[in-house]
């Protein structure tokens, strides 16, 4: 069948009907908060792991930050690889690495058991479920509503935030750490079924065309040499100046979020006299927030310049880091709450910019060049988790990384405007 004949085959949708494209998407949402239960463990590993073991926090936050750099690093070969072999394996293979990391956990003796475990196979199996999955899915699927999609997508990390720190932190109160990885492992893993009976590659695998699109698109022929690609991609985009701007400002959002935040608020907050579970319950609602924010911010990138909302996202980061240190009590109290609501709302309002960002520049390979944007952010993370313990084992607190931290944003703040922009390119 030629591919006009193809045109002329997909029928016109009523405009009742929802488009199929939704339905991905929601299948999407639902597989990033079952695999987002490894994101919401390692904050409440350290003080668990550092009192039965001895292990420093510097040496518990080397294995965070091998996880959160292999994330990185795996990403844009993971968008490659699902141009060769597709999403849905990819994901499903992904899950079943991320499962077998977590689970090999429980019988760990030794810290190069931890970095094995949580930090290399955690790491490449996230790596895969990393924003570089959302990004290939709203690229694929959708034309029109790109950037509220994407916000919807990225939103889909924090829901599954919302849904298991809260319970993983009671299970470590009441019942140590072990069932707490056990329960991370059987998450992910009962997502997988999830994923092979509902998510589709390609809109050209059901017979529509992507939402918001005038007509019909085949479905291109599988990649060749996925790592192959992925590093020509880099090769390329490494010679055009917003691809570092987007990836120092990206690494700067990794620091400030994953690398410092997500692994070291609650022990943070634990040692100002809070509860475990308070401390994990607060970055919750942390999640709370950056869903409405993440979504509002996917709006706001469909209809505003992307490079400014990116500037002012960074700078009232940098803002509420500042104020922090002066904030953090034995109890939660009213100022406190508005750092949660106020950071919350920036958390990864980030994403849907700096993607629309990608696209406009690198059109076609946009996915690919923003796992590599994605991978910045993602050493920037291990640094600050490596760094975050480090200052903690050095100066008794984490004020010194708090107030580098606000400074980098400010930094990442300017170095937003000095992005050109650029006419959205295909190849």
């Amino acid at each position: 069948m030629t591919t006009t004949q193809t045109q002329q085959s997909v029928p016109l949708r009523s405009g009742r009907r929802p488009h199929r494209a939704w339905g991905v998407a929601a299948v999407t949402f639902v597989t990033i908060i079952g695999a987002a239960a490894f994101a919401s463990l390692p904050g409440l590993l350290i003080e668990p792991l550092h009192d039965e073991f001895d292990w420093s926090r510097g040496t518990i936050g080397f294995a965070v930050s091998v996880n959160l750099a292999l994330y990185g690093v795996t990403a844009p070969f993971a968008a490659a690889l699902m141009d060769r072999f597709g999403i849905r394996r990819v994901v499903a293979a992904a899950l079943v690495v991320i499962s077998a990391g977590s689970l090999l956990t429980v019988w760990m003796s030794a810290a190069w058991q931890l970095v094995l475990c949580w930090g290399v196979l955690v790491g490449l199996g996230s790596g895969a479920m990393a924003l570089a999955f959302a990004a290939t899915v709203t690229n694929r699927w959708f034309v029109a509503r790109r950037g509220l999609v994407t916000g919807l997508l990225t939103a889909a990390g924090a829901s599954g935030q919302l849904v298991f720190l809260p319970l993983l932190a009671w299970i470590v109160e009441e019942h140590q750490w072990r069932p707490a990885a056990v329960t991370v492992a059987v998450a992910a893993v009962a997502v997988v079924p999830f994923v092979w009976l509902f998510l589709r590659d390609h809109p050209a695998d059901v017979g529509v065309a992507p939402y918001g699109a005038s007509e019909f698109v085949a479905k291109p022929a599988p990649v060749a040499g996925a790592a192959r690609r992925a590093v020509t991609v880099l090769v390329r985009a490494a010679r055009t100046g917003p691809f570092w701007l987007l990836a120092g400002t990206f690494a700067i959002c990794g620091a400030s979020t994953n690398g410092l935040v997500k692994t070291h608020f609650v022990p943070a907050a634990h040692d100002h006299g809070m509860p475990v579970p308070a401390a994990a319950s607060l970055l919750a609602v942390i999640g709370v927030f950056d869903v409405v924010g993440t979504i509002a911010s996917g709006w706001f990138t469909d209809r505003f310049e992307a490079r400014r909302l990116l500037a002012g996202y960074y700078a009232l980061r940098g803002i509420s880091l500042l104020f922090l240190p002066i904030l953090l009590a034995p109890s939660v109290h009213p100022p406190m709450v508005f750092f949660v609501v106020f950071y919350g709302l920036d958390w990864v309002a980030t994403v849907p910019p700096t993607i629309a960002l990608c696209r406009e520049h690198y059109g076609d390979d946009s996915a690919i060049v923003f796992g590599w944007v994605l991978a910045s952010h993602q050493v920037g993370a291990a640094v600050v988790a490596f760094l975050g313990g480090l200052a903690r084992d050095v100066f008794g607190d984490y004020d010194v990384v708090w107030y580098a931290a606000g400074a980098l944003c400010a930094v990442a703040a300017l170095m937003s405007l000095v992005i050109r922009r650029g006419a959205l390119v295909t190849r």
